[in-house]
């Protein structure tokens, strides 16, 4: 049995645990803080590395951020990560072999290998949380694009600048069907700019109609974005994971979607691969790539 040890970098924590090439974290999980600088960042991963580097066969990194077809160097970050951490020197942290890869494309491969998206052919995975993530799988292949980039969901979805994307666009997919397009879409709804994700979540639970509203647009914004990507990819399934999706309604996605797609018949559903679906899915690729 080979063993790597996965770590899971975001912008708030890092997790890190040792995992088998069935998928099975085999050891304790360890979570940190992210530090803020990019020196305390590479000393915590040394530090990770060390205490581990025996036991494993390979040091699996899953990290926000888009990565190289070569899985070893970060093409660009996210805004909420040290400054100069895509310089990472990933390989020379070990000596032991060193795999990375984007953190959605890591919990897209756990879930078809081990979770919702297991025995399909080709599959879309969104991660919808602050932001929206993706991962893409077709013929058991990843879809990395001639850079590493693939994926990113900052696709157009209205043309009239109405929100700012994080990417520096405007009106890209991830400003509507993320925790914080719903937050938006609620501003603008409710006129109150002082709304929560929360109080909308809990005015649906408390059957209010103007939060239902709210609510249903924004499922209606994601399930426009599954329309698009179902036409492009003609998916089996689109999985949907993060802290976001746990409140959606995958059947009524999944029914108004198949009402539109002019693709064969998709099923939506949710993730089932864990929290830790990043660490697992970065060690079990590393094992698929044949690093060791």
């Amino acid at each position: 049995m080979r063993y790597a040890l996965g770590i899971d970098v975001g912008g708030t924590k890092i997790y890190s645990a040792i995992i088998d090439e069935c998928g099975k974290i085999v050891s304790e999980i360890e979570k940190n803080p992210t530090p803020k600088t990019y020196e305390e960042i590479k000393s915590l991963f040394e530090s990770i590395i060390r205490k581990h580097e025996n036991d494993i066969d390979i040091v699996a990194f899953s990290t926000c951020g888009a990565v190289n077809n070569e899985n070893n160097h970060i093409l660009g970050s996210t805004g909420n990560i040290a400054k100069g951490y895509p310089d990472m020197p990933f390989c020379d942290l070990s000596s032991k072999p060193v795999f990375v890869e984007n953190d959605a494309n890591c919990a897209a491969w756990a879930e078809y290998k081990i979770g919702a998206s297991k025995g399909t052919k080709v599959s879309v995975m969104l991660t919808l949380g602050t932001g929206v993530g993706g991962g893409i799988i077709i013929n058991n292949q990843l879809l990395k694009g001639q850079n590493g980039a693939a994926g990113e969901m900052h696709f157009k979805m209205y043309s009239d600048k109405r929100r700012k994307c994080t990417c520096g666009s405007w009106d890209c997919f991830e400003i509507y069907a993320s925790g914080k397009g719903l937050k938006l879409t609620g501003e603008e709804i409710s006129n109150n700019p002082d709304i929560t994700t929360y109080d909308i979540v809990e005015g649906v639970n408390n059957n209010d109609s103007r939060m239902i509203e709210i609510f249903n647009k924004w499922q209606d914004d994601i399930t426009n974005g599954i329309i698009g990507l179902a036409n492009i990819f003609d998916p089996d399934c689109v999985v949907l994971s993060g802290s976001m999706a746990e409140f959606v309604d995958v059947e009524k996605i999944q029914n108004n979607a198949n009402k539109e797609i002019i693709t064969t018949p998709i099923e939506v559903k949710k993730a089932t691969a864990g929290n830790y679906s990043g660490m697992i899915g970065a060690a079990l690729l590393a094992f698929e790539k044949g690093v060791l």
